[in-house]
């Protein structure tokens, strides 16, 4: 029998609010559409279709436990999608398409870093306009359209388990963003760079004048993030199999909506990567259950938008009490 205290402990962990909603939420829709919702193929399709988001959400996580935020995500995540096309296209390999996908976004990351560090100009501002840049940047590389090439395989990553290997359960993509969470999750939990990220996030100051660098800290943590929302630029190219520099506009709002439902805090120093995926799984099966009970477009963003602002007044309600 577990102890009390770790009981008690185990309740207080920022994702278990989540989780519980996560729960309730999925099983109202059940009861609502049994026949559909409920099935095990539905729920395979929902991981599926949580894997871009999941993802990001896992770089996401260490960036806003760190004090930033990245405002470019969504424009990280086309602009990869526009560089694999046009790399295969050009007679590239798919290893070789991937890996630059996944480097511009690490580099476009550390170039945000370095301004936000170097220039002392707020993440906001910075990442804003990164946003924009990147999303031109896609646009001119794509000469404004989108461009077709065969997907060499990439589309496998998202497509449906063939009966041949049922064992797998879910396609490749569920699994990228399980590795990319237990990768965060290492980091943060486990090495002294994580420590570093929590001290940096929780008072700058402090952590400067108990030797930590900064400065590299910080860039290091935009490029790792920046470079899994690469990889979730990959995942998104094989669901679309096309390059397309207009894809994933406010896909950023989806990523930090996720992180602060998960138990994340807008301030700093505080984090979840399993609460992270948790909200990003709960804005999908919403968007699903939505979908089952034909709900219009907009009711779903409304629910959405009410369950992003109910999460920061939690957060908020959550510091104020640990302050007083």
């Amino acid at each position: 029998m577990m102890d009390p205290a770790k009981l008690r402990a185990a309740l207080r962990k920022p994702w278990i609010g989540p989780l519980v909603a996560l729960v309730a939420v999925y099983l109202l829709f059940v009861a609502l559409r049994p026949d559909t919702f409920a099935r095990p193929t539905n729920l395979v399709t929902m991981a599926r279709q949580t894997a871009v988001v999941g993802i990001a959400a896992s770089g996401m996580t260490m960036l806003m436990i760190l004090g930033g935020i990245d405002l470019s995500v969504g424009s990280m995540v086309a602009l990869t999608t526009v560089i694999v096309a046009a790399s295969l296209k050009a007679g590239a390999g798919v290893a070789t398409a991937v890996l630059a996908g996944v480097a511009f976004a690490a580099l476009a990351g550390a170039a945000n870093g370095a301004i936000t560090t170097g220039l002392g100009v707020t993440p906001f501002i910075v990442t804003l306009g990164a946003m924009r840049i990147l999303r031109g940047v896609a646009k001119g590389l794509a000469h404004e359209q989108k461009i077709d090439v065969d997907a060499h395989g990439l589309d496998a990553l998202v497509a449906p388990v063939p009966d041949s290997r049922a064992w797998m359960l879910f396609p490749p993509s569920v699994y990228l963003m399980l590795a990319s969470a237990a990768l965060a999750g290492v980091i943060l939990k486990y090495t002294r760079f994580g420590r570093h990220i929590v001290a940096v996030g929780s008072n700058e100051q402090t952590a400067l004048l108990c030797g930590v660098e900064v400065g590299r800290v910080k860039v290091a943590v935009y490029t790792l993030s920046a470079a899994l929302a690469g990889l979730a630029g990959v995942i998104e190219f094989g669901t679309l199999t096309v390059g397309d520099p207009t894809d994933s506009n406010g896909l950023e709002l989806e990523v930090i909506a996720s992180v602060v439902i998960g138990g994340g805090s807008l301030s700093g120093g505080e984090g979840s990567v399993p609460g992270a995926l948790i909200g990003a799984f709960l804005m999908t099966v919403i968007k699903t259950g939505c979908t089952h009970l034909g709900w219009s477009n907009w009711v779903q963003e409304v629910v959405t938008g009410g369950i992003i602002v109910t999460a920061v007044a939690v957060d908020r309600l959550r510091r104020a009490r640990r302050a007083g």
